[in-house]
């Protein structure tokens, strides 16, 4: 089962979280039909929206993590709510790039360095929080490290990995960890977490052995005295209704909707989230007309 726990070091110099989200990822390449590639790189940015998720306090809050960095993939679009699901897309599921010498995808190269990670959080204001920065390495990870080390002023450091058969696509194991330090965290809990990252190696060899994320999470802090504050289901999921869509369609505006009556007798829409279609005919978006004139 896909989860996040939560935890905090006992001094309150660090806290942690870590997913498991293989079942997550399945559902994103089910539905998108993504190569080997574009599910690792979709699985890394639905995993970190997740775990960003998973920080927000409003019930109705929402994290989007938007990633253009100029490769082959295009552009990377995932958004999670507060109790860590996630749904995204990425504008190129088919591509297909030679793997790297040791053997191991190369997310990097597919999304590209030429471009940005952008967070949009929506906290229930007037507007929502937005920060962008120019990417690092393209491998997800690395990159959101960055961002919150230079939009929040946070030291992170981050991991994530999804292993994928090349041959059948089949996803083995997927999950990853965000590691934060406190004010107040002195250098001795940096040097801890730093040895603790350094021993764990890469991610996806201990989930694909069976490793749950509280075990993860206790393996790289193992230097501190651990609680857990909550541990929670995740999973994917989109939130689309023909209801949302209705109301996405008022936003056209009268003149628009009634073009779209005489051009096309109704419309068509899909979800870039779940591929599910929305009908609306003729008749139902003259009723949406009518609100605008409202």
């Amino acid at each position: 089962m896909d989860e996040i726990v939560r935890v905090i070091t006992s001094d309150g110099a660090v806290m942690a979280a870590a997913v498991s989200a293989r079942d997550m990822v399945a559902e994103a390449q089910r539905i998108h039909g993504t190569s080997s590639v574009a599910t690792a790189a979709l699985g890394r940015t639905l995993m970190a929206a997740s775990l960003m998720g998973n920080q927000l306090k409003g019930a109705d809050n929402s994290v989007s993590i938007q990633i253009r960095g100029g490769g082959p993939i295009g552009s990377i679009t995932c958004v999670a709510d507060a109790d860590g699901y996630a749904r995204g897309y990425v504008a190129n599921p088919k591509v297909f790039l030679p793997l790297k010498e040791v053997g191991k995808l190369d997310v990097g190269k597919a999304v590209g360095t030429d471009g940005s990670i952008t967070v949009i959080k929506d906290l229930g204001m007037k507007e929502p929080y937005v920060g962008s920065v120019p990417l690092v390495s393209g491998e997800i990870a690395e990159d959101v490290t960055s961002y919150f080390a230079v939009s929040e002023q946070l030291p992170t450091a981050c991991a994530l990995g999804v292993l994928v058969d090349s041959r059948d696509q089949h996803v083995f194991a997927a999950g990853g960890f965000l590691i934060q330090l406190l004010p107040g965290a002195d250098e001795s809990a940096i040097e801890k977490v730093e040895r603790g990252i350094e021993r764990i190696g890469y991610v996806t060899k201990h989930f694909q052995e069976g490793t749950t994320p509280l075990e993860l999470v206790q393996q790289v802090l193992s230097e501190f005295e651990v609680e857990v504050l909550e541990t929670v289901p995740v999973g994917y999921r989109c939130n689309c209704s023909k209801e949302r869509y209705a109301r996405a369609l008022v936003t056209l505006g009268r003149k628009e909707l009634e073009g779209m009556i005489r051009e096309q007798n109704g419309a068509e829409l899909q979800c870039h989230f779940c591929n599910r279609k929305y009908v609306f005919a003729a008749d139902e978006l003259a009723e949406i007309a009518k609100s605008c004139q409202k």
